[in-house]
């Protein structure tokens, strides 16, 4: 009996932990409805971006990203994106997206891909900055040489 007390109680520790990586789930529903709207990738940048590839979102080299087209609703925090770049080497892309601005200022998105948003188990967690109107960028960390550094998409609005 006092062997399955402490298996249940090690069980109800276990299991009641969170992690500490969790994001943050309290939205900010102020910048969200900032960013409402149709928006264009008009660049990207990062150290080394002269000569170095960055696949994003394990989709497709960065510079395809470039005149890439989002769409964000901010009453169900849906929307869309599409990569319709003209270089040869891009391949055009499409899909629904979920996403979110949390308190944290992180802006929090899953890129759906023909399957139900609830069975989409990752997604991509980037530094929202610079928000204005007509503007804003979103910052991911890339590992370069071995080093962690920024990669700024600057989105402006169609």
């Amino acid at each position: 009996m006092r062997k399955n007390l402490i298996l249940i109680l090690f069980a109800i520790v276990l299991f009641s932990c969170k992690s500490t990586s969790v994001v943050n789930t309290k939205l900010d529903n102020k910048k969200e409805v900032m960013l409402k709207g149709n928006w264009t990738i008009t660049s990207i940048n990062f150290p080394g971006s002269d000569y170095l590839k960055v696949n994003s979102f394990n989709l497709e080299d960065s510079n395809c990203f470039i005149g890439s087209n989002w769409s964000f609703i901010s009453n169900n925090n849906k929307g869309e994106m599409s990569l319709n770049n003209p270089n040869t080497n891009c391949k055009s892309f499409s899909s629904p997206i979920t996403w979110y601005v949390n308190k944290d200022g992180n802006f929090v998105l899953k890129i759906i891909n023909n399957h139900k948003a609830k069975n989409v188990n990752s997604g991509y967690i980037l530094k929202l900055d610079n928000v204005t109107e007509t503007s804003f960028d979103l910052i991911d960390k890339i590992n370069v040489a071995g080093q962690i550094k920024n990669i700024t998409y600057t989105f402006q609005r169609k």
